[in-house]
């Protein structure tokens, strides 16, 4: 069985209402996490930066705005699927993306025919592959601090 899904797509980086660039975002959907998406952004200069978030979140942000706490997402017109935005905060800073809808809809179906959405639980080793991922975090968390 296949255990992974990618993508790349180019997204703009809107660093202010006058001034967007271009980026390359990867895409990565794991059956070890199913539950989750990664997007790994490739900024200009700096070591490329990865967030993990709900695929469901994700789903819903490409049709209606959604999203609590650090991720938002949400259509940039509602009456046109034409481009999603992805708004990503830190604290007191946050980074805005635009991106094309279809390449995250043709993406997120590839991630549903991988693992289709409800049957993320029905994976049999995902417990165990959690508390791999768990233990793992707990101990880069001791070893730097």
């Amino acid at each position: 069985m296949r255990e992974s899904v990618q993508a790349e797509v180019m997204m703009s980086f809107l660093v202010s209402e006058e001034l967007s660039f271009r980026i390359p975002v990867e895409l990565r959907y794991e059956t070890c996490d199913p539950y989750a998406v990664r997007l790994t952004f490739h900024l200009p200069g700096d070591a490329p930066v990865t967030w993990a978030f709900g695929r469901e979140l994700l789903v819903d942000g490409v049709g209606r705005p959604c999203g609590d706490g650090d991720v938002h997402i949400a259509p940039s017109d509602p009456d046109v699927l034409g481009e999603v935005l992805i708004r990503l905060q830190v604290g007191g800073d946050q980074a805005m993306f635009r991106s094309s809808t279809p390449p995250l809809v043709a993406f997120l179906d590839r991630t549903d025919k991988l693992v289709p959405l409800g049957q993320e639980g029905a994976l049999a080793d995902f417990d165990a592959h959690l508390d791999e991922a768990l233990d793992r975090i707990l101990a880069e968390e001791q070893s730097a601090g």
